[in-house]
C-alpha cells in the first residue's frame, strides 16, 4: 500500500510511525516547509496520547523532553483557588501527563521516522492539486524545481489548520473562525510556583493566564523554565501574521494587578525570552473527512481551541486509529470509513465543548457568580458541579482514568 502524507507536524509524523508499527512501510511524508525546525512553545500530552507513544516504543524518549505535571489547578483573577485535581500517575492513570516543548517533540518524532523508515520526509513540497483515480489518488506538490506528481493508494492531509487538502476538497470552507480572543505564548525562567509540578490556569472568559513547567528545577539558579499563555478578548479582527513576535511589556501591562502571593503573572510575562502572538481560532466541524482514497487528521480535520490542552493529543490518537484500521480493514475505503466513525463524532463533541471553554468552564462560572472573589468556592459552585465538569470533559476526550486504563490497545499483531 503506497501512502502519502501531507504535513510533517506532530500528526503527520505520528501517523508515519504508527503505519510503520503495523507493517505499512511504503510511506512518504511531504512537508511544505524547507526544513524541520523546533518551532513553537509548550504542549501538554495527556495520558491517552502518552499511552500511544509508549506503545510505539517512544515513551522513554519523549519523557526525557519535559516534565510530568502532578496537578492542575484553576484560579480566579484574584488568585483564589477554584478547583484542583491530580494529573497523570497521581490521578490513577497507568501513563503520565507530559509537558514538553512542541518543537522538541516534533524533532523527536522526526528522528524516530528517519530511524525506522529512512529518508521518507520530503521538505519543500506544497500540495497544490489532487486527482482521484479508480485505484487511488494523484497528488501534485509544488517545489522549487516545479510541480511533482505523486501516485498513492491513499492520501492523508495532516497539514494543519490551513490544510491544503481540506481547502481542495472543501473550497467553500473559508478562513478559520476567530473567537475574539488573542493569545500570547512564551517561555520564561522563574522561581518555582506552588510545588513546581503544577499546571495553573487563572482568570475567566475575558482574560486568562496559563502556566506550567517545561523543565525540572535548575539547582544552580533556583529557577525552572515555564511555558505560559496570556489570553485576552480584544476588539477588531485578528492580525494576518499568525506567528508574530511582540514586545512583552505591553502584554505584561494588560495583567497589571495579577500579582498573587504564589505567582507574579506580569513578572513572568515581562521576563519572557520571546512572546509570539496568535489569534485564538478553530474550524467548524466537517460533515465528513474522507472522500475517495483521501482523508484528514489532526488540525486539518478538527482544529479546536486550546481549552483542555488536547489538540496535540487528539492528533496522536487520530494517527494511531487510522493506522490500526488501514492495517485491519478489508479495503482502504472500509478503513477510512471505520476511522471516521471512530474519530469524527469524538472530535466534533470536543470542538463543541472547547467553544464552551471545556473544563475551564469552572473559571467562567466563578467569575459570573462571584466576580469580586469568594470566601469558600463551594458557596459559589457546589463540589458535585465542579467534579462533573472535570469528569464530563475527560469522558468526552477519551481520557477518564477508568475508561483509558480499560480500553483495548490500538496496536496490531503480537504486541497488541
Amino acid at each position: 500500500m503506497r501512502i502519502a502524507i501531507a504535513g510533517a507536524g506532530i500528526g503527520g509524523l505520528a501517523l508515519a510511525l504508527s503505519l510503520e508499527a503495523v507493517g505499512l512501510r511504503n510511506v512518504v511524508v511531504y512537508e511544505r516547509s524547507r526544513e524541520i525546525r523546533p518551532l513553537g512553545v509548550g504542549i501538554n500530552l495527556l495520558p491517552h496520547a502518552v499511552r500511544e507513544l509508549d506503545e510505539l516504543g517512544l515513551g522513554s524518549r519523549i519523557r526525557e523532553l519535559g516534565v510530568e505535571p502532578e496537578a492542575l489547578s484553576y484560579f480566579n483573577r484574584h488568585g483564589q483557588e477554584i478547583w484542583s485535581e491530580p494529573r497523570g500517575l497521581a490521578a490513577g492513570y497507568r501513563w503520565p501527563q507530559l509537558s514538553v516543548h512542541r518543537g522538541r517533540l516534533q524533532l523527536a518524532l522526526y528522528e524516530a521516522v528517519r530511524e525506522r523508515l529512512g529518508d521518507v520526509v520530503r521538505t519543500g513540497h506544497r500540495l497544490s492539486a489532487v486527482r482521484d483515480r479508480p485505484d487511488g489518488v494523484t497528488a501534485t506538490f509544488d517545489t522549487v524545481d516545479g510541480p511533482v506528481d505523486v501516485d498513492a493508494d491513499v492520501l492523508i492531509g495532516a497539514d494543519g489548520i490551513h490544510s491544503a487538502l481540506r481547502a481542495l476538497r472543501y473550497p467553500e470552507d473559508g478562513a478559520p473562525v476567530w473567537s475574539g480572543l488573542t493569545l500570547w505564548r512564551g517561555t520564561a525562567r522563574v522561581a518555582p510556583f506552588l510545588d513546581g509540578r503544577t499546571m495553573i490556569m487563572a482568570g475567566d472568559g475575558e482574560q486568562k493566564f496559563v502556566a506550567y513547567p517545561l523543565e525540572p528545577l535548575d539547582p544552580a539558579t533556583g529557577t525552572q523554565r515555564v511555558n505560559f499563555i496570556a489570553e485576552r478578548r480584544v476588539a477588531g479582527s485578528p492580525d494576518a501574521d499568525w506567528n508574530r513576535a511582540v514586545d512583552p511589556a505591553p502584554i505584561a501591562g494588560l495583567f497589571r494587578g495579577w500579582s498573587f502571593d504564589w505567582l507574579d503573572v506580569p513578572g513572568v510575562i515581562a521576563g519572557a525570552e520571546e512572546i509570539l502572538e496568535y489569534p485564538m481560532v478553530d474550524r467548524d466541524a466537517l460533515p465528513r473527512w474522507s472522500i475517495g482514497r483521501m482523508t484528514l487528521i489532526a488540525d486539518a480535520a478538527h482544529a479546536m481551541y486550546p481549552n483542555g490542552s488536547n489538540g496535540g493529543s487528539q492528533a496522536i490518537l487520530d494517527a494511531r486509529t487510522l493506522a490500526h484500521h488501514l492495517a485491519t480493514a478489508a479495503t482502504i475505503e472500509d478503513a477510512l470509513q471505520r476511522y471516521e466513525e471512530d474519530r469524527r463524532p469524538v472530535t466534533a463533541k470536543l470542538l463543541e465543548m472547547t467553544r464552551q471553554t471545556g473544563p475551564e468552564r469552572v473559571m467562567q462560572l466563578a467569575h459570573e457568580r462571584a466576580p469580586g472573589g469568594f470566601v469558600d468556592i463551594h458557596d459559589v459552585i457546589p463540589a458535585a458541579e465542579l467534579e462533573e465538569i472535570a469528569a464530563s470533559y475527560k469522558r468526552a476526550a477519551g481520557f477518564h482514568p477508568e475508561q483509558l486504563n480499560a480500553r483495548s490497545s490500538l496496536s496490531v499483531g503480537a504486541g497488541a
